[in-house]
């Protein structure tokens, strides 16, 4: 999705030709994700079971170059999240909200000056940032999939590959009705381990966070000269690193049948957009499609064919996603080698979205209704 680019989940209405509407500031929500290689935010209001997207922000930040060598936050990463969190800060006076939540993943985690750094923040933009569990950064991520769960699924695993890590999460529907699955899996707002309730709730079965996303598996292999062989090696590593990841253990003997993979990231969404053939991006035309393997293969040797110089010039790939997207589609062939499945279901959503329900969840003004 283009920086700054204005979503909606549910059809908008014809603009009045006299004056557009203006949101009332009571009704908005705002979910800020300072990730390690992003920042994004998205302004909404509740509409029925959906969410209207009143403003959104997203901007290439690099939070996490270098920390992968030196385990803090430089002085220009720091300047260069300062400068996006600024824009974020405005917009939220402008649109009046008072109900937020803005927070950090990976690289704050990680980092040795994330203190430092959040004082900054503090400071520079009066915004009061917090640093999420991994536990929870996954969680918001499966909600906020919850709708394009089919209603075959029994088994399913929501990845959400982000800039500093990835995180896994595994899920047992076979238990819930077929009607109820994507609500089940909204419960789980409440928390991975919640008490059972009388409602039918997804059972997790396991989740795991691995620190690992494309910022960090791209530096890890910096010095790999070879395209084709840095490509192969980021890819077998990050399999590895599943191993104690439980279902993985069992998944060979798994059928394929009832086994759906959800993918949340800017990487599967590029990929997506390439296979579309998509020279501007649409979410309408990405989000909720289903790819095979093969599909999904055919677009990976394509990119491994462009070379560096034909990536950084793909306008379906994009200026600020061309140095990351190898590492990305490594850790997507890894998933899809480990897995008993073909097909691979794009999800244009994340943490922001799950930021958004589970606001509007806990105040009562979208019980149970779907993104």
């Amino acid at each position: 999705m283009g920086q700054g680019q204005r979503r909606f989940y549910s059809k908008p209405k014809p603009a009045a030709p006299a004056q557009i509407e203006k949101a009332d500031p009571a009704d908005l929500y705002a979910a800020l994700d300072l990730g390690t290689n992003s920042c994004r935010m998205l302004i909404a209001q509740p509409k029925g079971t959906h969410l209207h997207i009143v403003d959104s922000f997203s901007k290439s930040v690099q939070l996490g170059q270098g920390l992968e060598a030196s385990g803090r936050l430089s002085r220009a990463s720091m300047a260069r999240a300062i400068g996006a969190l600024k824009i974020c800060q405005r917009k939220l006076a402008q649109h009046q909200v008072r109900r937020m939540r803005i927070v950090a993943t990976e690289a704050c985690r990680r980092a040795t000056n994330r203190g430092e750094f959040l004082n900054l923040v503090k400071r520079e933009t009066g915004l009061q940032m917090e640093i999420i569990k991994p536990e929870e950064e996954a969680q918001l991520a499966v909600i906020s999939c919850a709708p394009l769960v089919s209603a075959k699924t029994e088994q399913l695993l929501v990845v959400d590959i982000g800039g500093g890590s990835t995180e896994l999460v595994w899920i047992d529907l076979s238990r819930v009705a077929s009607s109820e699955r994507a609500r089940a899996i909204m419960r789980l707002h409440q928390g991975f381990g919640h008490e059972e309730t009388i409602f039918p709730r997804a059972k997790v079965v396991d989740w795991i966070s691995v620190p690992l996303g494309v910022a960090t598996l791209k530096d890890l292999y910096h010095d790999v000269e070879d395209d084709g062989a840095r490509f192969a090696l980021m890819s077998w590593y990050f399999e590895e690193q599943l191993a104690k990841f439980s279902p993985y253990v069992d998944a060979a003997d798994q059928a394929r049948e009832g086994f759906q993979i959800i993918g949340t990231s800017g990487t599967v969404t590029t990929v997506a957009a390439s296979h579309l053939g998509l020279k501007r991006y649409d979410r309408n035309k990405v989000d909720g499609l289903r790819m095979t393997s093969d599909q999904i293969d055919t677009v990976i040797q394509t990119y491994l064919a462009l070379g560096p110089e034909g990536r950084r010039n793909d306008p379906r790939i994009g200026r600020d996603r061309h140095s990351l997207i190898m590492s990305g589609s490594a850790i997507l062939q890894a998933l899809l080698r480990a897995w008993p499945t073909d097909r691979l279901s794009v999800a244009d959503r994340g943490l922001r979205e799950g930021l958004l329900y589970a606001q509007m969840c806990r105040d009562g003004v979208m019980e149970d209704g779907l993104l």
